[in-house]
This record gives structure tokens, sequence and C-alpha cells, in this order.
């Protein structure tokens, strides 16, 4: 065979380059998406991953991100832990990764609650801080539909923590971001040890968009300033993968004033639980990155950025990295705003 010589050698990564994509898109017949939807339910207009057996009350008046981290457990694993010793396990460890030296009575934060669900249950979970009620709701439900895993979300301002485990809406999010979440499925670990002002309802409650909206408030921590303060705060499980879908430009969601909580669960704040309907559910993007043991924030980007291509456009990627390493072009990929914690 006759070596080729320098100046055909871009051409030939190219034409190998778009050969390999072709290739592969040939012989899987399916996208990686097709692929993946395959190992999750049918989407029935709704999905529910709550069980009997899976929940538990929180031990202690501190432990609730402790036993959201047991509830979770037991819905991914199959399982029916319910013991102190466990919730007590997963609290001190928390603690121990927190960002901020925070006293007992603080309890975790978002950090060493990340770490925790990383640690005990999936390292997919990732922290993600969001601008608005509507985009943290939109990326809670599309993340929790794509890996078929519950989220964990930061109520009554960050003084109490719930397990969303399923929600209904108007399309499926695997498919389309155009779709409104229409109610959630909430788990609160507080049942069975209080229940006042909705802090907790019995496990499995169904809620309208409305309704939840009234509990999922941005974080205020009054004693110090917090990176999250201001932002919506869910733990998500974040696939490795994730297809791309077809986003319409994000329309402007009116500011809704959330009522304000007071810090101790005793005294937990009444909800809006008006009929008043919701604005529509905003499709802006939550960029995601990998992180280590400790997790990562991220906030919403200001236009949607795919977590990874497929198909198509992962022959195209694959041309643009060969491209630039020869020198013949370099692409700027704009990247989500991010904060590593340390």
């Amino acid at each position: 065979m006759a070596r080729p010589n320098r100046r055909s050698g871009p051409l030939v990564a190219l034409i190998v380059a778009l050969s390999l994509g072709a290739g592969s898109m040939a012989a899987f017949g399916t996208s990686p998406a097709r692929a993946a939807d395959a190992k999750l339910p049918a989407w029935t207009g709704g999905i529910n991953l709550y069980r009997d057996g899976t929940f538990t009350t929180q031990k202690s008046w501190l432990w609730c991100t402790a036993a959201d981290v047991q509830i979770i457990h037991n819905v991914v694993e199959g399982a029916n832990d319910h013991t102190t010793s466990g919730q007590r396990r997963y609290f001190e460890w928390m603690r121990d990764h927190n960002k901020y030296a925070l006293p007992l009575s603080a309890g975790v934060d978002p950090q060493g609650w990340t770490a925790g669900l990383r640690h005990f249950v999936d390292d997919r979970y990732r922290l993600v801080a969001s601008k608005s009620f509507d985009s943290a709701l939109v990326s809670a439900v599309t993340n929790l539909r794509r890996t078929n895993l519950p989220v964990a979300v930061a109520v009554a301002h960050g003084n109490h923590g719930w397990v969303l485990t399923g929600f209904t809406a108007t399309a499926d999010p695997l498919r389309t971001s155009s779709f409104k979440v229409t109610s959630v499925r909430v788990v609160g670990p507080l049942f069975g040890l209080q229940s006042k002002n909705g802090y907790d309802m019995r496990p499995n409650t169904k809620l309208t968009t409305a309704q939840f909206r009234g509990f999922f408030t941005a974080w205020h921590y009054d004693p110090k300033p917090m990176i999250w303060d201001g932002l919506y705060v869910s733990i998500q499980p974040i696939p490795a993968k994730a297809a791309p879908v077809a986003s319409p430009k994000p329309a402007a969601v009116p500011a809704t004033p959330a009522p304000t909580p007071s810090p101790s669960p005793s005294r937990s704040p009444t909800p809006n639980l008006s009929p008043t309907p919701a604005p529509s559910a905003s499709p802006a993007a939550i960029a995601v990155a990998a992180a280590g043991s400790s997790g990562l924030i991220a906030t919403a980007a200001p236009r949607n950025v795919p977590v990874a291509a497929n198909g198509p456009e992962t022959a195209l990627l694959l041309v643009l990295a060969i491209l630039a390493i020869l020198g013949i072009g370099a692409w700027r990929v704009a990247g989500p705003i991010s904060c590593r914690r340390r």
C-alpha cells in the first residue's frame, strides 16, 4: 500500500472519521438513546418509583438528610433498612464531608448530602443549584426519568430535605423538552415524628406543581452566607450519557414569591396550596460535569447544553477533534458555569 504524503493526511483522517461514525451507527442500528430507553419503564403519563416498605422516619430531628439517603437507598436497592444505626452512620459521614464548618444543630449542608448519596447510593448523583423553581423542576424530573432514580430536594429554604419519587407530565421528558409537569410525588422523613403545615405528609403524597412550589423554595441560611443562597437546591442523578432533545426557546417565567419558613421543623411554614396554576416550566438546561466524591454544584446555563452527543453528532465531534489536532482549525466550546467544591 502506498504511504500517503503529508498533504493528503488531513483528508485521509477526515474520511476515516466519517467512516467510523457511519459504521458505528450502521452496526448498532439504533442510537444510544434508544438503547438506553429499552431499560426504562414505558411512559404512561408519569413515573412513580415509590414502593411500600421503602419509607423510614428520621430517628432524630437533625437526621432528615440521613433518612432521605436511607429511603433512596431502599428504593434503588430494593432494601428495607429502617435502622437507627444506619441513619447515624450516614449523618456522621456526611457531616465530615460538609463544605462549611457548621454547628451540630445545623446538620448536613448540600455538599455533604451530595457526597452521601454518591457514596452510599449511586455516584451519578450531582448537586444542582438552579436559578428558578421551574428550571429546577424540569431538570429534576428529566433526570429522574432518564435514570429511574429518585431526586433529593431541599425544602423550606434548606431547613429540611424531601425525596422526589415520581411525577406526571404532558409529555415524556425522555422524548422532548416541550412538556409541563402537572404533579409530583414526594416523601418527607418527618412523617411519623411530625405532620404540621405539610411537614411532613404521608409518604407518596401527590402534589400539584403549584402546591410543590410552596415547599420547594430557594436556599437561605440565616447564620451565614452560603454559595447556594437564592438558588433552588436539588441532588439529581445525572446520566453518564444523555441524548439531546429538541428544545424550544425558553419563555420568560414571572417570579413568584415563596412563603418564608421558620428555621425550626416544629415551626414549619404554611405552604401555598391555592389552585392558582403555575407558569409553564422553562426548559433551561442544567449544566453538568464529572466531579469527585463531594459532588458538583451546577447552575442553570444561559442556553441548552446537552450532556453528550450521540449518533451523527459523535462522528462530527470526532471530525472536529481530528481537525483540531492536525492544525486545520480550532473550535472553542462554551462551557457551563460550574464550581468544584473543595
